[in-house]
């Protein structure tokens, strides 16, 4: 069997690492950047770090005892996921600067034929797509972007030849990468233009490095690494909690956040500016400690004015200010409803996958998609957390797309594909587990055009992780 895998990040290397350690070992990784990190390998913006405690957002088979901090930053996660890489040998598997532009299976029998943006191919019998939700920087198409004299670069593609000591900065832009790039430039820029579209309900988050003691507990004391991991699973659960029931729970939520964010921001101008006026839990909590101090700070100043224009000087808002600047960094997030796109993936019948999503995304498990056989998405739809680790569904995932294939060789198929009356049922269960939560209670970037929720998944990691625990193999039909 052979397996072609897009995408060498932690999707990509848990299911190589998955498959060859249980007999699949003609497994091709190709990578669109220079090697293995996915978007721990593009985000190297100032203050880049998860937001997820490392003893969870690591894989439960290469647990490490000597995280630095409770939220590890950037090149401490790119250095593990390569060194797990390494030390279960899927390093070698990789294909750097490689872009898959379309992917074709003609046929139910196979193969599927991937096709890159210089013309060379790859021919598998099994796709799997690990792009993830998070990979692709989105521009606002502001008027007059190209008149712009100074310097402006996306925060996931930082950089880091400019040297912003001095400089006078806009950051367009305030969700998750911004909240932690801002502190940290807000330093050394002469002054700091931030421009906010809404404001964010926030939660603590110092991370400060650990102390040698605990560092020392968590090597040497049994146990204490399985309960912290343990500890922060039913921590990040219960912001999933909060969610689904915004009304009640979620009231908690909002007061510990409403005491945290007064304690920030002394100001009450400011503190009117920032205020978010959505349902807390409906878009994406942030955490943070210092975030919103660095919104007072003397150099910084902070507008909620819609940004209209970007002329040779700097950037004009819609009450008619010019807010003169000499660098612009977009802070404006991804395309996560686009998942794999724009990759062409073609299947039987020249069904597109385009077509087959043009009323939104959907997918059985987030992973399969009935008129594409052996096709598998990893963190595909309605699989995106909104509190704990995606590493725990992205095992999961591997998991059950591996036994997928064991079921399907056993049986003599040549490939398996999810009948489409499971999927459909699939899909309206997890979108009828919405109304009511908080996640409906505004507009965001799980939502697409037609307000329907497309990236999270409606319930508990838990409960994600038992649906996937074994392939019911009647949901599915094995062609030969």
């Amino acid at each position: 069997m052979r397996v072609l895998v897009v995408g060498a990040g932690f999707g990509g290397i848990a299911a190589a690492i998955e498959l060859r350690t249980h007999g699949i070992t003609d497994v091709t990784i190709v990578e669109a950047g220079p090697g293995i990190g996915g978007t721990w390998a593009y985000n190297t913006y100032p203050g880049a770090a998860c937001d997820v405690p490392s003893h969870l957002y690591s894989f439960s088979f290469a647990q490490r005892r000597n995280w630095s901090r409770l939220c590890s930053p950037q090149p401490e996660i790119l250095e593990y996921l390569k060194g797990v890489a390494r030390e279960y040998d899927v390093d070698g598997l990789v294909v750097p600067d490689t872009r898959i532009v379309e992917a074709r299976r003609d046929d139910t029998t196979g193969p599927w034929t991937a096709t890159t943006d210089d013309g060379r191919t790859f021919t598998a019998d099994v796709l799997i797509v690990a792009t993830g939700q998070l990979n692709t920087p989105v521009t606002p198409d502001v008027p007059g972007q190209g008149s712009f004299d100074g310097v402006q670069f996306h925060s996931a593609r930082w950089d880091h030849e400019r040297d912003l000591r001095g400089r006078r900065v806009a950051v367009v832009g305030t969700g998750a990468s911004a909240v932690q790039f801002v502190p940290e430039i807000a330093q050394e820029v002469a002054h700091l233009a931030v421009f906010q579209r809404t404001g964010n309900w926030f939660l603590p988050r110092r991370n400060r490095p650990f102390p040698g003691w605990w560092k020392a507990a968590i090597r040497y004391v049994p146990g204490l690494q399985r309960w912290r991991r343990r500890f922060i699973t039913e921590y990040t659960e219960s912001l999933t909690l909060m969610i689904r029931h915004p009304s009640t729970l979620g009231r908690i939520g909002r007061l510990w956040s409403t005491l945290f964010m007064r304690m920030q921001v002394r100001d009450p101008e400011l503190r009117r500016r920032i205020w978010p006026d959505y349902t807390f839990g409906c878009k994406r909590i942030l955490f943070s400690s210092h975030y919103l101090p660095a919104l007072s700070r003397p150099n910084v100043s902070l507008s909620t004015e819609k940004v209209t224009e970007i002329v040779p000087e700097g950037v004009r808002t819609a009450d008619g200010t010019t807010h003169k600047v000499d660098t612009i960094i977009w802070g404006t997030g991804f395309a996560a409803r686009d998942f794999m796109f724009p990759m062409e993936i073609v299947g039987p019948g020249d069904r597109k996958l385009s077509d087959e999503w043009a009323g939104g995304p959907h997918a059985h498990l987030g992973m399969t998609v009935p008129g594409f056989p052996s096709l598998f998405v990893l963190y595909g739809p309605n699989t995106n957390t909104s509190g704990g680790s995606i590493i725990l569904y992205l095992e999961a995932q591997t998991r059950y797309l591996r036994e997928a294939l064991q079921r399907m060789t056993s049986r003599g198929a040549e490939a398996i594909e999810v009948r489409r009356d499971v999927e459909a049922a699939s899909d309206a269960q997890v979108q009828a587990r919405f109304p009511g939560t908080a996640w409906t209670a505004c507009d965001s970037w799980y939502r697409d055009e037609g307000g329907r929720i497309v990236t999270n998944w409606p319930g508990y990691m838990r409960e994600y992780l038992d649906r996937t625990k074994t392939v019911d193999a009647d949901e599915y039909v094995f062609h030969r």
